[in-house]
């Protein structure tokens, strides 16, 4: 009985992974960004540019995925009783490692579930920050075996856990009704996208997968190096198999290093970036998708944790950190490296066996 459970299990997270895939490239079809079918990061850079967080004119779009995962989450989790207020484990740490992890996505120029997409688009920028990615989760890891933990979430009133979906769905209705108050660009990435509709469904059936399935595009590689367990990863390797084969159907395959659509070809950066990613994700427990899930449950330390994304995004554009097609820009190379230092000083003090 407990074969046939754990083969439901993972059966349910490669169909997820699949569909996920299949999702992420038809919504490059249908009016998303070139290799960008889905990138969370980029996604919620896109939002705080939207309620004026940031002023970079191309990048400001309130984009509907994001609020259909969160509302995809909390149907899931509601339906099937696992909604429920927590959080208190060390807030203000979680806030600053989202800050730093937004930080080196936007140097690479996307989040795990991106480098996927990108490479599944022949991208071959998207290996190397894969790599950076992995090797992130490698080191995160080192501290997991020390005993690194931000401490016990507790119970905490239901109230707290409507904040994001509530909020999520006033985005919603900003996104609809387009008051004058919100940015949108008129050209760039930000001009690109599917009708709200169709983005708003794929991410509620996203969402709601992910809840499902615990789902993380960086949890996948942290069981697999640090248990051998490839539970989580076979909807990594779904995603990865779903983006690539949809997209070689829809003729959206173009293999190389240059010339590709928001993306650039700094390896150094492109896989530091995503080191700095990986790490700060290992250490929260989870990748940026994730813990928009956790919010949609009622998790409201990935609520402060989401928090610290966006405003990781508006100190990105605001302060010239992220990179753009032509490479990093002159500070971002310095903020990655002060983000690696700053979460290897929040590993190492906030292990177990110091």
């Amino acid at each position: 009985m407990a074969k046939k459970q754990l083969f439901n299990q993972r059966t349910a997270l490669i169909l997820a992974g699949l569909i996920f895939g299949v999702g992420a490239s038809l919504l490059q079809k249908w009016g998303n960004p070139p290799n960008m079918g889905v990138c969370v990061a980029c996604f919620i850079r896109d939002i705080a540019g939207a309620l004026g967080l940031h002023r970079a004119e191309v990048v400001q779009y309130i984009r509907p995925e994001i609020i259909g995962f969160v509302l995809g989450a909390f149907i899931s989790a509601y339906g099937f009783g696992e909604f429920r207020g927590r959080g208190g484990s060390a807030p203000l740490v979680r806030f600053f490692l989202g800050v730093f992890a937004m930080v080196g996505f936007l140097v690479f120029l996307g989040c795990p579930v991106r480098a996927l997409v990108r490479l599944g688009g022949g991208d071959l920028n998207g290996l190397v920050g894969l790599l950076g990615l992995i090797f992130g989760a490698f080191l995160g890891i080192q501290f997991l075996k020390q005993g690194f933990n931000l401490g016990r979430a507790t119970k905490l009133p239901t109230i707290t856990g409507w904040i994001m979906p509530v909020g999520m769905i006033v985005l919603l209705l900003f996104c609809i009704f387009k008051p004058t108050f919100i940015f949108a660009s008129a050209k760039g990435p930000g001009a690109l996208h599917a009708a709200i509709g169709i983005s708003l469904v794929v991410g509620l059936i996203v969402g709601f997968l992910a809840q499902r399935t615990r789902m993380c595009f960086v949890g996948g590689w942290r069981d697999l190096i640090l248990i051998k367990d490839t539970h989580l990863f076979g909807a990594i390797a779904a995603f990865f198999i779903g983006v690539f084969l949809c997209n070689l159907f829809l003729g959206q395959v173009n293999w190389g290093f240059v010339g590709q659509p928001v993306a650039h070809t700094n390896h150094l950066w492109n896989f530091l970036g995503m080191t700095l990613g990986g790490l700060a994700a290992t250490l929260l427990g989870g990748c940026p998708l994730r813990q928009l899930i956790l919010t949609g449950e009622g998790d409201a330390d990935a609520g402060v944790t989401v928090l610290g994304l966006f405003a990781g995004a508006a100190l990105a554009h605001n302060f010239l950190l992220a990179s753009s097609k032509e490479g990093p820009s002159v500070f971002g190379p310095w903020a990655v490296i002060i983000g690696l230092i700053f979460i290897l000083l929040v590993g190492f003090f906030m292990r177990e066996k110091i």
